[in-house]
Protein backbone atom coordinates (compact mmCIF):
# COMPACT_ATOMS: atom_id res chain seq x y z
CA UNK A 1 0.00 0.00 0.00
CA UNK A 2 1.22 3.40 -0.80
CA UNK A 3 1.67 5.99 1.78
CA UNK A 4 1.44 8.81 -1.10
CA UNK A 5 -1.00 11.43 -0.53
CA UNK A 6 -2.53 14.06 -3.07
CA UNK A 7 -4.03 17.18 -2.58
CA UNK A 8 -5.81 18.98 -5.50
CA UNK A 9 -6.17 22.50 -5.20
CA UNK A 10 -8.45 24.40 -7.83
CA UNK A 11 -9.95 28.19 -8.30
CA UNK A 12 -9.68 31.21 -9.95
CA UNK A 13 -7.14 33.74 -10.50
CA UNK A 14 -6.31 35.99 -8.02
CA UNK A 15 -7.80 33.78 -5.01
CA UNK A 16 -4.29 32.56 -3.73
CA UNK A 17 -4.80 28.85 -5.36
CA UNK A 18 -0.84 28.51 -6.03
CA UNK A 19 0.00 30.31 -2.84
CA UNK A 20 -1.65 27.86 -0.87
CA UNK A 21 -0.34 24.77 -2.66
CA UNK A 22 3.36 26.40 -2.27
CA UNK A 23 2.67 27.05 1.68
CA UNK A 24 1.70 23.14 1.44
CA UNK A 25 4.56 22.42 -0.17
CA UNK A 26 7.44 24.37 1.89
CA UNK A 27 5.41 23.05 5.12
CA UNK A 28 5.34 19.27 4.01
CA UNK A 29 9.61 19.73 2.63
CA UNK A 30 9.82 21.00 6.24
CA UNK A 31 8.64 18.04 8.01
CA UNK A 32 10.94 15.33 5.70
CA UNK A 33 8.23 14.42 2.81
CA UNK A 34 9.15 14.20 -0.79
CA UNK A 35 7.21 16.67 -2.52
CA UNK A 36 5.90 17.28 -6.21
CA UNK A 37 3.88 19.95 -7.25
CA UNK A 38 1.82 21.02 -10.43
CA UNK A 39 0.14 24.00 -11.58
CA UNK A 40 -2.06 24.70 -14.75
CA UNK A 41 -2.84 28.52 -14.57
CA UNK A 42 -3.72 29.51 -17.91
CA UNK A 43 -5.63 32.30 -18.20
CA UNK A 44 -5.97 32.92 -14.63
CA UNK A 45 -5.24 36.71 -15.13
CA UNK A 46 -8.63 37.09 -16.54
CA UNK A 47 -10.72 35.16 -13.70
CA UNK A 48 -10.02 31.63 -15.85
CA UNK A 49 -9.47 28.14 -13.92
CA UNK A 50 -6.06 27.22 -11.81
CA UNK A 51 -5.98 24.30 -10.60
CA UNK A 52 -2.48 22.67 -8.63
CA UNK A 53 -1.56 19.39 -7.64
CA UNK A 54 0.45 18.39 -4.63
CA UNK A 55 1.79 14.74 -3.87
CA UNK A 56 3.91 13.71 -0.83
CA UNK A 57 4.78 11.15 0.71
CA UNK A 58 8.24 8.53 1.42
CA UNK A 59 9.06 9.01 -2.51
CA UNK A 60 6.81 10.56 -4.90
CA UNK A 61 8.03 10.19 -8.78
CA UNK A 62 5.06 12.03 -10.70
CA UNK A 63 3.00 15.41 -9.40
CA UNK A 64 -0.01 14.42 -11.43
CA UNK A 65 -2.99 13.02 -9.71
CA UNK A 66 -4.62 10.31 -11.39
CA UNK A 67 -8.41 9.74 -11.71
CA UNK A 68 -9.64 8.69 -9.17
CA UNK A 69 -6.64 9.56 -6.81
CA UNK A 70 -7.01 12.63 -5.17
CA UNK A 71 -7.32 12.60 -1.12
CA UNK A 72 -7.81 16.03 -0.77
CA UNK A 73 -9.88 18.57 -3.13
CA UNK A 74 -9.29 21.91 -1.76
CA UNK A 75 -11.59 24.52 -4.18
CA UNK A 76 -11.42 28.41 -3.41
CA UNK A 77 -14.36 28.31 -5.66
CA UNK A 78 -17.96 26.85 -5.59
CA UNK A 79 -18.05 26.35 -9.52
CA UNK A 80 -14.44 24.89 -9.52
CA UNK A 81 -15.29 22.61 -7.28
CA UNK A 82 -18.00 20.97 -9.71
CA UNK A 83 -15.19 20.39 -12.23
CA UNK A 84 -12.06 18.02 -10.52
CA UNK A 85 -14.80 15.31 -9.34
CA UNK A 86 -13.29 12.57 -12.10
CA UNK A 87 -10.13 12.91 -9.73
CA UNK A 88 -12.21 11.60 -6.66
CA UNK A 89 -12.32 8.55 -5.65
CA UNK A 90 -16.38 7.02 -6.09
CA UNK A 91 -16.43 4.08 -5.75
CA UNK A 92 -19.36 2.95 -4.20
CA UNK A 93 -18.78 2.41 -0.53
CA UNK A 94 -16.28 5.49 -0.68
CA UNK A 95 -17.33 8.28 1.59
CA UNK A 96 -17.00 11.51 1.19
CA UNK A 97 -16.89 15.18 3.03
CA UNK A 98 -18.10 18.03 1.78
CA UNK A 99 -17.15 20.96 4.03
CA UNK A 100 -18.17 24.91 4.00
CA UNK A 101 -16.13 27.49 5.61
CA UNK A 102 -15.74 30.85 4.45
CA UNK A 103 -13.84 33.59 5.69
CA UNK A 104 -15.28 36.68 7.24
CA UNK A 105 -12.69 39.73 6.47
CA UNK A 106 -11.77 42.52 8.90
CA UNK A 107 -13.36 45.16 6.21
CA UNK A 108 -15.38 45.43 3.72
CA UNK A 109 -15.69 46.90 0.68
CA UNK A 110 -17.96 48.93 -1.65
CA UNK A 111 -18.55 51.91 -3.80
CA UNK A 112 -14.78 52.03 -3.98
CA UNK A 113 -14.20 52.50 -0.13
CA UNK A 114 -13.20 50.11 2.15
CA UNK A 115 -14.03 50.40 5.81
CA UNK A 116 -13.02 48.11 9.06
CA UNK A 117 -16.21 45.80 10.38
CA UNK A 118 -17.64 46.70 13.64
CA UNK A 119 -16.57 43.59 16.26
CA UNK A 120 -19.59 41.61 17.11
CA UNK A 121 -19.62 41.94 21.15
CA UNK A 122 -21.65 38.86 21.83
Amino acid sequence: MSDIKSVLFVGVGGQGTILASKILTIGLIGHGYDVKMSEVHGMSQRGGSVSTQVRFGSQVYSPIIGEGSADILVSFEEMEAARPFRRLPVSPGDRGRIEETRARLGFRCDEGRCHRRKRRTD
